[in-house]
């Protein structure tokens, strides 16, 4: 089961739950027709810009494969700050300049470890993404107010 995260250009997001098996085997930054997402995203073009799995660890796209991999990383993907434990002296900075540690980071290929992935639209198909998730929002409220 992934959760899809699409954006469009105008920087809104959509969710989307499925268990999209077409996924798997395809690395960060290939391009997926949105018909072996969702039927309903026919005519989508999209592309993978990122994914992290079960134990929240980044999916980077310098680290071949799907295993787990501990990198030296500097400010970025994968590293925001200093961790919290680094000695008990008090400091004035978060992110001292030249910071760079290890951090456990997993493999650019999908597979079934990963739990979300984000994509962004490259080709808008006949039906506005808008009207294709709108469409679920009502009906889950509509769901929820019958049940109270």
């Amino acid at each position: 089961m992934f959760k899809i995260n699409i954006s469009e250009k105008s920087g809104k997001t959509y969710k989307l739950e499925t268990e999209a098996n077409a996924l798997i085997g395809k690395e960060l930054h290939d391009k997926v027709s949105g018909s072996e997402i969702s039927p309903e995203l026919e005519g989508y073009e999209l592309e993978i810009t990122g994914a992290s799995d079960k134990a929240g660890f980044p999916a980077m796209e310098s680290v071949e494969g799907v295993g787990l991999k501990r990198v030296l990383l500097t400010y970025g993907k994968g590293m925001k700050k200093r961790p919290r434990k680094e000695g008990k002296k008090k400091r004035s900075k978060n992110r001292p300049k030249g910071l760079r540690l290890r951090k456990t980071v997993r493999g650019r290929v999908i597979s079934q470890e990963i739990v979300q992935i984000n994509m962004k639209v490259l080709k808008e198909g006949k039906k506005k993404l808008e009207e294709i998730f709108g469409k679920k929002k009502e009906e889950t409220e509509g769901e929820t107010e019958g049940k109270n």
